[in-house]
């Protein structure tokens, strides 16, 4: 399994707001929850449908994540967004928990992110890909 790669692609999708590139890197069965407490969004058409409405309303996209922490139970890896959300400079760092099937895909994310107006740098040094 190639996590940096997989990362690196998922970073791309986002960049481009890419929601085909994104639901390609998730399993069928995939479960995506984008919060805590919301229903995921179930495989590659749930994943698809998130991210075309929650990208729609993000442009200027500065994104950046960290160096991948990967276990036997699964991969976490923080991520500092910087973009415009409805016309709103807004900064959102976040973390993403991944796990992955013997083919590479995703077969489980759950991200926490927080939203704070305006433009915060990530700390020095912060960020890999």
């Amino acid at each position: 399994m190639d996590v940096p790669a997989w990362i690196e692609a998922y970073a791309e999708a986002w960049r481009t707001r890419d929601a085909d590139a994104a639901a390609a890197l998730f399993a069928e069965e995939a479960l995506y929850w984008d919060t805590p407490c919301s229903e995921p969004n179930v495989g590659r058409e749930g994943v698809r449908r998130y991210w075309r409405d929650a990208t729609a309303r993000q442009t200027e996209i500065d994104l950046v994540f960290g160096e991948p922490l990967v276990t036997p139970a699964g991969t976490a890896v923080e991520w500092w967004v910087t973009l415009r959300m409805d016309g709103e400079l807004v900064t959102v760092p976040g973390c993403l928990l991944l796990r992955f099937d013997g083919d590479g895909l995703c077969v489980e994310l759950r991200e926490y992110w927080n939203v704070t107006p305006g433009r915060h740098e990530a700390p020095a040094g912060w960020g890999r890909f």
